[in-house]
């Protein structure tokens, strides 16, 4: 049985790395493996990433077209009145409540409500946006619209 410390590599596992530089019978003496003069033989030798050698890079030859706003971008929730008829009246709706409801899948940067359609419910609505005709409809059946 082969115990823990009578364990060692297999021959010629383990090979030691080349030491570049050390003298002519190393193998590596002199130049050290980087040929004669020339750009890479330099100390610091070398292109950057992207260098075609003077050629124009393929980053400058594409075309740059305009300018995206999409990391920016503000993503707002729309609902519109009508949908708010599920509510019981005299309920206050806030973008919690339209959640738990399922009116809307997720809160994102804002709730705005919209107008399209009618109100038969007395609510107070609190959201972040409402469009005139949707405040006027709130207002209309005798609910509030809150701006938070």
């Amino acid at each position: 049985m082969v115990q823990l410390h009578e364990l060692k590599p297999n021959k010629g596992a383990r090979k030691k790395p080349t030491r570049r530089g050390q003298g002519i019978g190393s193998g590596q003496g002199k130049t050290a493996g980087r040929g004669h003069k020339g750009q890479k033989a330099r100390s610091g030798g070398g292109v950057r990433p992207g260098f075609e050698g003077g050629q124009m890079p393929l980053q400058r030859r594409l075309p740059k077209r305009g300018f995206s706003n999409a990391r920016f971008k503000k993503h707002i929730v729309a609902i519109n009145v009508e949908e708010l008829n599920r509510f019981e009246n005299g309920a206050v709706v806030t973008p919690e409540t339209l959640l738990e409801a399922r009116v809307i899948k997720k809160l994102g940067d804002g709730v705005k409500i919209l107008g399209e359609g009618q109100l038969e419910k007395s609510l107070t609505v609190q959201a972040h946006a409402f469009s005139k005709s949707a405040a006027e409809k709130i207002a209309a059946a005798g609910g509030k619209a809150e701006v938070i």
